[in-house]
């Protein structure tokens, strides 16, 4: 209880890294949910102030080592590690009755293959795969509603499949010539030490990184394909950007037939615009600024005549939509509760 209000018990697994943090920041100001557990094992013991002194006054609470009987009173668990991880861990949550949501790639891919090829582990929970609810609310609320098993999407995905999906679903653009070039903060690579993300590294520079083979890859192709009942191929190349958080994602896609403006205009009308947290920009293009400490999406679009290529563009805040915040939204609509709920303060 909180607030006088019917709520829900939650504990989050890995709340000492950036992900697992920015959700235990957002269900703290969630009027329906009391946070029962944090566990961290490289962190127990240490109060979470300690590591994230923004939260001091905030809470008294410190990382624990996990165990199943310590989450016996949650009603949900939110899984903030790393791959290959929660596979482990998820078949006793779902067992013992827990909601379970996923922020890592291991129930992302139906496709247990491709998770071995682009992961570079065997999936050790194949069973639950086909179960998993991919939890992109603008695409799959419906089923998101009943889902015991979320897969958050990855920040990346998240960045590229909402602009692309209407248009892909309508036909109106090539299924093939799909290039996506993506800039993300720091945060994204998870709470590391090691030399290349450090800030004498960082500072002042830009680099591509995993072109051809980064795990969101398949994530992206698999979803869309599956939305869109179409074939879909994309290019994608990701790069570090000199900033602590944010995604901003640029696309090239080639129309279909005649470009048409009123078209595009009209299924993205159609697909967003009672989405609580997409901002169609139209011609306008978003800036990153604009959505950092957010869980918004703000994309537009450019024609470019002189090649005949259709440009997307959209920014994230990459630890909110693009990871915590788009999974305290999936938890709002699995439990009924209002879906901006903790969300927009």
């Amino acid at each position: 209880m909180k607030n006088g209000k019917k709520g829900i018990t939650a504990s989050i697994l890995g709340a000492s890294g950036y992900s697992g943090a920015m959700a235990f920041r957002i269900l703290l100001r969630h009027p329906h949910v009391d946070v029962e557990n944090v566990f961290a094992s490289s962190g127990a013991g240490q109060h979470v102030h300690d590591l994230f002194p923004a939260l001091r006054g905030l809470t008294n609470k410190c990382y624990e080592d996990y165990s199943e009987e310590k989450v016996e009173n949650s009603d949900i668990i939110f899984l903030a590690l790393p791959a290959e991880h929660a596979m482990d861990i998820v078949p006793g949550l779902l067992k013992s009755g827990k909601r379970v949501i996923d922020l890592s790639g291991d129930f992302r891919l139906k496709d247990v293959d491709l998770y071995s090829q682009y992961y570079g582990a065997t999936h050790r929970a194949i069973d639950l795969v086909a179960d998993a609810c991919y939890g992109l609310p603008e695409i799959n609320r419906s089923s998101i509603a009943s889902a015991d098993l979320l897969s958050n999407p990855g920040c990346y995905p998240t960045s590229a499949i909402i602009p692309l999906a209407p248009l892909l679903k309508n036909g109106l653009i090539e299924t093939d010539d799909i290039c996506i070039s993506s800039l993300s903060g720091v945060t994204g690579a998870g709470r590391k030490t090691t030399i290349d993300y450090s800030f004498a590294e960082v500072d002042g520079s830009v680099k591509a990184y995993r072109v051809g083979d980064h795990q969101h890859i398949p994530e992206i192709e698999s979803i869309l394909s599956d939305y869109s009942q179409k074939s879909v191929k994309v290019s994608f190349v990701p790069h570090l950007l000199p900033t602590v958080s944010g995604i901003y994602s640029t696309i090239f896609v080639r129309p279909k037939g005649e470009f048409r403006r009123e078209a595009i205009e009209e299924v993205y009308r159609l697909a967003y615009g009672e989405e609580p947290f997409v901002r169609y920009h139209g011609t306008e293009i978003p800036q990153l600024k604009g959505v950092l400490g957010s869980n918004f999406i703000d994309f537009g679009w450019k024609y470019d005549a002189h090649s005949g290529k259709l440009i997307l563009f959209s920014a994230i805040d990459n630890l909110i939509k693009g990871a915590a915040g788009q999974a305290v939204q999936n938890m709002n609509i699995m439990c009924g509760f209002q879906e901006k709920e903790g969300l927009i303060v």
